[in-house]
């Protein structure tokens, strides 16, 4: 009884372990979170409800993945317009570093991000820490928004490249990046994570149907500014 008893703890104690790790929340290795790519889009094409709807958004998505004890930033610039001044989405997003949900970090800073950064499809994670479909999968949904020239500024007036600032899914265009690097050309510009091609489609560019028909689902990049 004894000899059985030894034979049968360390088992018992195994499965007593399994069980507590199961108990564990998933996304409790997302807590130091500070990037990611939403892992689904907001629906409604580059109509986003402006940047407040866009952050909102990130927020939410971030709560739900044990990280939303921060300030969180979608990466997305505005043009000017109305009188109202454009916005920069390098200057949104806070001074860095961030890492994705499995603890790589991306850039260290605002200079670094937009240079020399670990952006790869490996490491450009949604909140739950899990690859984003890019060139290849299917569907690929790689085209991510941000409005946004290489350098994280915003374009001029003139040619809409937010969508009308994100609140029109039936006019303008959107400026979007590859989270995987990947382009159909083997320039630089084609591979940018933020700023690849513009938006287009049979609506124009703004529509969920114009964004998906070019390889993107209305995702984005979202940082925590603190």
């Amino acid at each position: 009884m004894n000899s059985f008893a030894r034979i049968i703890s360390p088992a018992c104690f195994a499965l007593a372990a399994m069980s507590i790790l199961a108990s564990v929340p998933a996304h409790a290795q997302s807590a130091n979170t500070s990037f990611f790519v939403t892992s689904n889009g907001i629906g409604n094409g580059g109509n986003l409800g402006g940047l407040a709807g866009a952050d909102n958004h990130c927020q939410t998505l971030a709560q739900a993945a044990g990280a939303g004890g921060k300030t969180w930033r979608a990466y997305l610039s505005t043009q000017g317009a109305d009188g109202a001044p454009a916005v920069n989405a390098r200057d949104r997003i806070g001074k860095g570093p961030w890492q994705n949900a499995k603890g790589a970090v991306v850039a260290k800073d605002v200079a670094e991000l937009h240079g020399a950064n670990g952006l790869t499809k490996q490491t450009a994670l949604s909140e739950k820490g899990e690859v984003i479909n890019g060139r290849g999968d299917t569907p690929n949904r790689h085209d991510v928004l941000t409005g946004s020239q290489p350098d994280g500024t915003a374009f001029t007036a003139g040619d809409d490249r937010t969508c009308r600032n994100w609140t029109s899914s039936t006019q303008g265009a959107a400026m979007v990046g590859h989270s995987d690097r990947m382009g159909l050309r083997d320039d630089d510009a084609s591979k940018s994570w933020n700023s690849s091609h513009a938006s287009r489609g049979p609506d124009g560019g703004c529509s969920q149907a114009d964004l998906k028909s070019t390889g993107g689902d209305g995702l984005f990049y979202c940082f925590a500014a603190n």
